[in-house]
């Protein structure tokens, strides 16, 4: 898996060439998925904590027979550690855990601290962590094909109320890219009885102003196109409760309830080079969600069903603020200005059956119900031929695999499934300027996106030292959801914020196929020497009449090689990362692929060697440090739109209390 980036503040995850809402990012058993969620590029990842993480899943493939909607290319699901209870009757658990880190090539301070108190029966987890990132230093040695256009020769300064080009004393920073953000988490736990408890998770997540820093280089004549570009904060909460129920005695021995609140607000603010306009476009989303499943496990068998509905609601604001007057003006929504709701409501099975030590067989079946209604009010800047768009479907998804353990070292399993995405507010009825020169207006008409998959993996354990892991898939991809050339009453073009652009909508392509494979290799040389390599390819087209045609979000080859060294409370990782080239040809031209911020041939391949180190001090006290990139190479991760991190030497301190 590797992340895209338009700005440092964020990251889009690729897995198996899809991206963004074609993933579906899932924590603590809570969709973060929501009716705004686009198909280019997200950065809503980061309101994660990734201090407070006990673990990552990540599910490759679809997913959406648990998952439902936006598991196409699979499921990244976060756990948060929980609340721990005492052993010992009359006596606390108490516990906790600070970090402080620096980094260079951002200048980053990051402090985090996290406790738990537990008695018999209720426990507490808080924890609460503060970044603060700088403008991002590049690499100095430059690809030959790339030369110094991701350089940043000069950037926009307001001098005496009138933009102004100013040179830039370090062309390797990546000035406007800095940012800072914190996060705030709390978990309860009842232990109500030996088979029942009850937890309550509370997050919160803001950022600062996040500058976008690809739009802030995008040039205009012989300076810049604009002056300022950048999301407002980044702002996240979540409160959830859980009741969990087992050892029962009847049909059903467990059983799980849940119910969630989410409220997330995000905004864009952008003001051209030499204009006193500032435009701000608002956006407030309410999510309100629950599940409830029941389990049935016994020797061989393991059977779950399970309801879930969530209910998504935005309300979409703009205007226009002139910086020198304080003047506020009506702005064109990015979203439709009256009502956005986005409902769903599922009904799902899986089932597990272990015919003997050497074959299992699993399958699963989900129902869904989904419903789409965005209505517009304000004819002011678009008289669409329509007040309102709505959707129902009624998506079907299933998935049969089987895995043959044929000895204790060899395990093989093949796995078909299917997936869907429904479209959303944002593929429906957004209006936004895509990139420089081109806007996307609303299509009534988009279907929803629908996969076949087949997965084939091996695993083979080689003498207790080596083992071997390769995945092979095939995607069928049925109705994709791309942007291409578009007309609004009849034209091509249309005036937007002050200049003409290029029409484009979202519209389903047809078919589509994406076919992978993924290789790992792990060696225990002895007790303290291990080696570690994985390598993933990907490969999609879109077929069409004329021929097939690249599709967007297909990574070049990719991947890592480790060596680690443990003992004696040391952990040492020498590594390098690779990326091959992704050719210009290769590119979905006026897609999310972002050619303009590659090369004329594309995007260079790369690679980093990289060393980290590790040594606990004592069972309650442990140092880090790390030197990213040493050989200090200037490259870009592909479809993105600020360069990778400089020469980076990382310290941290972790403490345990």
């Amino acid at each position: 898996m590797i992340a895209q980036q338009s700005q440092q503040g964020g990251g889009s995850p690729i897995m198996r060439g899809f991206e963004a809402s074609r993933i579906l990012l899932v924590i603590d058993g809570v969709r973060l998925n929501n009716l705004i969620y686009r198909g280019g590029h997200l950065q809503n990842i980061i309101t994660t904590d990734p201090s407070v993480m006990d673990h990552v899943d990540l599910l490759f493939g679809p997913s959406s027979t648990v998952y439902g909607s936006d598991a196409l290319g699979g499921v990244i699901h976060f756990h948060t550690k929980s609340p721990k209870l005492s052993d010992e009757a009359g006596k606390l658990n108490t516990g906790g855990n600070a970090m402080l880190r620096y980094a260079s090539a951002s200048s980053e301070k990051t402090g985090h601290i996290d406790f738990n108190v537990g008695a018999g029966k209720l426990a507490s987890f808080t924890s609460v962590s503060y970044s603060d990132f700088g403008d991002l230093l590049q690499g100095k040695n430059l690809n030959k094909d790339a030369d110094s256009i991701w350089l940043r020769p000069y950037y926009v300064e307001r001098i005496n109320g009138v933009d102004s080009l100013v040179a830039n004393e370090n062309i390797y920073k990546q000035v406007q890219s800095a940012y800072s953000q914190y996060d705030i988490l709390e978990k309860l736990l009842f232990k109500q009885n030996e088979n029942i408890s009850h937890s309550l998770n509370l997050q919160l997540s803001n950022s600062s102003d996040v500058p976008r820093y690809d739009r802030l280089t995008d040039p205009s004549g012989g300076g810049l196109k604009y002056a300022e570009w950048y999301y407002g904060p980044q702002f996240r909460s979540l409160i959830a409760y859980d009741l969990n129920v087992i050892n029962q005695n009847g049909f059903f021995n467990e059983y799980h309830g849940g119910i969630n609140y989410q409220a997330i607000t995000e905004s864009r603010h952008t003001r051209r080079f030499g204009s006193n306009a500032l435009t701000n476009r608002n956006e407030d989303v309410s999510v309100l969600g629950f599940d409830i499943d029941a389990r049935k496990k016994s020797q061989r068998n393991d059977l779950r069903i399970g309801i879930e509905a969530t209910f998504n609601s935005l309300t979409s604001t703009a205007e226009e603020t002139y910086i020198v007057t304080g003047e506020i003006s009506a702005l064109n929504t990015r979203y439709p200005d009256g009502d956005n709701n986005m409902n769903s409501f599922a009904l799902y099975t899986t089932n597990t059956y272990d015919f003997n030590d050497h074959w299992v067989l699993n399958a699963g079946l989900r129902m869904e119900y989904v419903y789409l209604k965005s209505t517009f009010v304000s004819k002011e800047f678009y008289d669409f031929p329509y007040d309102e768009v709505t959707q129902t479907n009624f998506p079907l998804s299933g998935s049969l695999g089987i895995i043959w353990k044929a000895i204790s070292d060899l395990r093989v399993s093949l796995l078909g499934s299917t997936g869907f995405r429904a479209p959303d507010v944002d593929d429906l009825a957004k209006v936004f300027e895509s990139a420089s020169g081109s806007v996307i207006l609303p299509n009534p008409d988009l279907l929803p996106e629908k996969t076949f998959n087949l997965d084939l993996s091996i695993t083979k354990i080689i003498s207790n030292k080596v083992k071997i892991e390769a995945v092979g898939f095939y995607t069928l991809f049925n109705d994709a959801i791309v942007t291409d050339a578009y007309t609004y009453n009849g034209e091509d073009s249309i005036l937007y914020d002050g200049e003409m652009s290029a029409v484009y909508a979202n519209q389903n392509a047809g078919n589509a196929f994406i076919y992978g494979a993924n290789a790992n290799l792990f060696i225990d040389f002895n007790d303290w020497l291990a080696f570690t390599s994985t390598i993933t390819y990907t490969y999609g087209r879109i077929v069409n009449d004329t021929g097939n045609a690249p599709l967007d979000h297909i990574p070049p080859v990719f991947g890592k090689t480790s060596l680690i060294y443990h003992a004696h409370g040391f952990r040492g990782e020498l590594f390098a990362m690779y990326n091959g080239t992704k050719k210009i040809e290769d590119y979905f031209f006026n897609g999310e692929d972002n050619e303009q911020y590659a090369t004329p041939e594309g995007m260079p391949g790369w690679f980093t060697l990289n060393l980290r180190l590790q040594y606990a001090i004592n069972k309650n006290i442990m140092l880090q440090a790390a030197c990213e990139n040493i050989l200090n190479a200037n490259y870009r991760v592909f479809a993105s739109g600020i360069s990778a991190p400089a020469r980076n030497f990382v310290v941290g301190l972790r403490a345990g209390f």
